[in-house]
C-alpha cells in the first residue's frame, strides 16, 4: 500500500492504517520539499503527484491512500480516471458535524484548496441548510507542523486567531481538513474547551481502505509479525524521523528522494 501527504501530515492517516493493517506493508511518501500545497494550483499540485504515483507504483504500491486534503481536493478524480488501482481520498468530516451539531454552527479549519474543493461544497449544501459553517483558512499550521511546533508561541497564536471566532458563534464541532492539523489538536482543544469535539477524518479513512483492501482482494499474505514500513521524504529526513520517534517505538526506515 502507499500513502501520499505533501508532507508529515499524512502520518495522521498512516498511524490509522497500521493499527486497521498491522500486516500490510506500507511506502509513505511525504513530499516535504514542496509543501505545501494547500496554495498550488490543481494543475500543479496533478502534475507532481503524477511523479509521486509513478514512483509508488513502481514500489508495487496495489492501493494508494492520498493521505491530503489538498490533493483529494485537486485531482482525486483525474487519479481515478488515468490509473489502474484503488485511490482512497480524504474527506472532511463535514457531514457528521453538520448532522450532530446542536447548536447549529460547525467549524471548518481546511486549506484554501480544500474549502474550494467540490465535495466540501457539495456536503454543505446539501446536510448545511439552517446551520452556521465558519470556514477559516489555516494560514501557516502546515508550516507549523513541517517545522514540528505543535504547540511554542507562533502555532498557539495562529490557533487562537482562527478558533476565538467560532467559539464566540457558540460551534460544538471543529471539523478539522488538512492531515496536518491533528498534530495540533491537542492544543486546539485547550483553546476550545470540552464542549467542542474535533473530527479528524483518518480514522474513518483508514477503515475503508482496508475495507477495499479485503473487497478486491489486495491483502498481503498473513504474517504473525507486524509488516515493516518505508517512509520517503523529499525534505527534511531529520524532521520525519523526528516524528516517528514520537509516535512508534519500533524500527523504521527513512530515506531522502530527490523526485
Amino acid at each position: 500500500m502507499g500513502v501520499i501527504d505533501s508532507g508529515l501530515g499524512g502520518l495522521t492517516v498512516w498511524r490509522e492504517l497500521v493499527k486497521v493493517l498491522p500486516h500490510e506493508s506500507i511506502v509513505y511518501f511525504g513530499d516535504s520539499g514542496y509543501c505545501p500545497y494547500g496554495s498550488r494550483s490543481p494543475e500543479a499540485i496533478t502534475k507532481r503527484v503524477r511523479a509521486i504515483v509513478d514512483f509508488l507504483i513502481e514500489k508495487r504500491c496495489k492501493l494508494i491512500v492520498v493521505a491530503c486534503n489538498a490533493i483529494t481536493a485537486a485531482c482525486i478524480d483525474y487519479l481515478r480516471e488515468h490509473y489502474n488501482i484503488p485511490f482512497v481520498g480524504m474527506e472532511p468530516a463535514i457531514k457528521p458535524a453538520l448532522l450532530g451539531t446542536r447548536t447549529r454552527a460547525v467549524g471548518v479549519l481546511a486549506t484554501q484548496r480544500t474549502l474550494k474543493g467540490n465535495l466540501f461544497a457539495r456536503t454543505k449544501a446539501i446536510y448545511g441548510h439552517g446551520i452556521t459553517v465558519i470556514e477559516q483558512v489555516g494560514h501557516g499550521l502546515v508550516e507549523c507542523v513541517e517545522a514540528l511546533d505543535f504547540d511554542g508561541p507562533v502555532t498557539l497564536r495562529q490557533l487562537n486567531d482562527y478558533l476565538r471566532p467560532m467559539i464566540a458563534q457558540n460551534i460544538d464541532f471543529l471539523v478539522l481538513g488538512c492531515t496536518h492539523y491533528p498534530f495540533l489538536a491537542p492544543a486546539m482543544q485547550k483553546i476550545l474547551g470540552d464542549a467542542v469535539t474535533i473530527m479528524d477524518p483518518a480514522p474513518a479513512v483508514a477503515r475503508h481502505a482496508a475495507h477495499l483492501m479485503e473487497t478486491q482482494r489486495l491483502n498481503g499474505s498473513f504474517s504473525q509479525h507486524p509488516a515493516e514500513s518505508v517512509f520517503y521524504t523529499t525534505g527534511d529526513k531529520t524532521r520525519l524521523e523526528r516524528l516517528l520517534q514520537r509516535l512508534i517505538s519500533s524500527r523504521y526506515n527513512v530515506q531522502t528522494i530527490d523526485l
